[in-house]
């Protein structure tokens, strides 16, 4: 579930400024243009009438021109707003001439309310703005009847065009009848434009053209609320017990996996820092930690059922996040593989999917896996090493593996043993803890003495920066180019998503959904590189890349290449 959103207006004093400068300057353009458009119809202007549009007119100019200090505004929509706005006052001698600059200020007026809203939005946006500014006009002047206009029936139909927007406006709001709608500032402000306009539209059906002045009030109200909801951010959805939680609520993305009753892992990219806490509100707190082969950090929280607040504590901060873990068991997750799981949830959540987590890649091995290990055996058949070192776990998709690559090992007359030596092959198929400790051991055997001269090779889901960069250079059987389009453009998606993650296999083959990485086998190697290292003001090959960090690697500070060709 993805409570990722943008930061809300509001939360600074500029941003509240901003809010209410717009909000003055729209009610008092839509009033002096309903005032404009119903000129024509009320004959002589008393003197009390001529000050009013004077003054809002005035008003209307003088609050476009402050608005432009407190926020980004166009230039020359500003110059037409402050013109048509002192027009339309000087213009009340002649009412046709300002009647057409009441309805160029109107759909200007539609375009600041609707701040670059198209199709249903817009259409909305217009049919209220318009009725309203009607109305205000029939509040200002009464009731005045013509042979073309009968404020009576209109009155009824404007309070039907605004309790239909309204109802519209809430459907399309995403918010549905849960409890937003009353414990978030978006959802009483959808519900200000549900209710308001309904009582308006009774006053209209039992007092027809006397509902004008009465309701102008609530118009207003309405008008003030539909003009405000855009400057608000929707809040998050609800979680969904059993549904991987995506927040965003501290300022940073947080990972709540599984959301069940019991066991949960949180997770924190690296770039937020390493000074994070999590615990559910009255409970115990547990420091984030680094986890082996894993990035960021991770705390283990225990989620009562139900809902409950999680608490983020960084530093002397502390936010809530909404959590909901339903009373169902979740999936049996073992400690090491929770953050793979994680991952693979992640990747999920990031293609706006929101899927109940039931089960993680650890807990079988795929046929696409098992096909790419077997094409990696008889691959390093060929090229005869002594012996391949196998590493494994225990869990049933490590169980699986590790049987396969013997079984194809005996098929293929090559020795699988424990015990690592100078001309063998390591093969790591356990999973991202014990794989990331298998090679920190690699390592550091090889800088000792001559280890695995044969290489070293991990299986397709140990496609992880902090894996793969535990050793200098590492070959993994792979069914997807990670340099091609759709893996980059993965890689940059769960990026932007959260903090600057790297990506990993579990997490791509969720983002694909059906289908997966079924592509032919190939192996790739991953390597810790640096070509030709040169400062930004030496002289350089016109587009050569100088950063290395840059969006889209599936090896951070690293490269990964193709070092066969297709494996038959």
């Amino acid at each position: 579930m993805d409570h990722h959103h943008d930061p809300g207006t509001g939360s600074s004093t500029v941003d509240v400024l901003a809010l209410v400068l717009r909000l003055a300057l729209l009610l008092a353009t839509a009033f002096l243009a309903g005032g404009g458009l119903l000129r024509p119809l009320a004959g002589e202007l008393t003197r009390t009438r001529k000050v009013t549009l004077s003054g809002l007119g005035g008003l209307s100019a003088l609050l476009a021109v402050v608005s432009a200090f407190a926020a980004d505004v166009n230039v020359v929509a500003l110059a037409v707003h402050v013109v048509l706005a002192v027009a339309v006052p000087l213009l009340l001698r002649w009412p046709r001439a300002g009647r057409w600059a009441s309805v160029a200020l109107l759909a200007l007026a539609v375009l600041e309310t609707s701040a670059g809203g198209t199709g249903v939005g817009f259409a909305l946006d217009s049919v209220f703005v318009a009725g309203a500014a009607v109305w205000f006009g029939f509040a200002l002047f009464g009731p005045v009847a013509t042979a073309a206009v009968r404020p009576g029936p209109l009155a009824v139909t404007l309070g039907g065009v605004f309790a239909v927007a309204g109802a519209v406006r809430f459907g399309v709001s995403g918010l549905g009848f849960d409890r937003r709608l009353v414990t978030t500032v978006f959802g009483l402000v959808v519900v200000v434009l549900v209710v308001v306009p309904l009582v308006v539209s009774g006053l209209a059906a039992v007092l027809r053209a006397r509902a004008y002045r009465v309701g102008a009030a609530g118009v207003a109200v309405a008008f003030l609320a539909w003009s405000a909801l855009g400057a608000i951010p929707a809040p998050p959805p609800l979680p969904v017990p059993g549904v991987p939680l995506l927040a965003a609520e501290p300022g940073f993305p947080v990972l709540v996996s599984p959301q069940r009753p019991g066991h949960n892992v949180v997770h924190f990219p690296a770039s937020a820092g390493d000074d994070l806490s999590a615990g559910v509100r009255g409970g115990p707190v547990t420091k984030a930690v680094a986890r082996p082969g894993a990035e960021g950090t991770w705390a283990d929280v225990e989620l009562p059922p139900g809902r409950s607040d999680l608490e983020i504590h960084r530093g002397g901060t502390t936010t809530a996040v909404e959590v909901d873990a339903g009373t169902a068991p979740g999936p049996a997750i073992a400690p090491a593989d929770a953050p793979e799981c994680a991952s693979a949830a992640l990747g999920g959540l990031v293609a706006g999917r929101a899927d109940v987590l039931t089960a993680c890649p650890s807990d079988a091995l795929t046929p696409e896996d098992g096909g790419a290990l077997v094409k990696l055996v008889e691959f390093l058949a060929v090229r005869k090493p002594s012996a391949v070192t196998l590493v494994a776990d225990a869990s049933p998709r490590g169980v699986a593996a590790a049987r396969l690559v013997r079984e194809t090992a005996a098929r293929t007359g090559l020795a699988v043993r424990p015990d690592a030596g100078p001309d063998t092959a390591l093969v790591v198929v356990s999973g991202w803890g014990p794989g990331a400790t298998a090679l920190t051991r690699a390592a550091e055997l090889q800088r000792l003495e001559p280890t695995h001269q044969y290489g070293l090779y991990l299986a397709p889901w140990l496609l992880n920066g902090p894996i793969v960069n535990t050793v200098a250079s590492a070959s993994l059987p792979l069914r997807f180019d990670p340099r091609e389009a759709t893996a980059v453009g993965y890689a940059v998606a769960v990026g932007n998503h959260f903090g600057g993650e790297s990506p990993t296999l579990g997490g791509f083959r969720s983002w694909l959904g059906a289908g997966g990485t079924a592509g032919d086998v190939q192996i790739f190697a991953a390597a810790q590189v640096n070509a030709m290292p040169m400062y930004p003001t030496e002289p350089h090959a016109t587009g050569m890349v100088l950063d290395r960090d840059y969006a889209g690697q599936w090896v951070p500070d690293g490269t990964i290449v193709p070092i066969t060709a297709v494996l038959r």
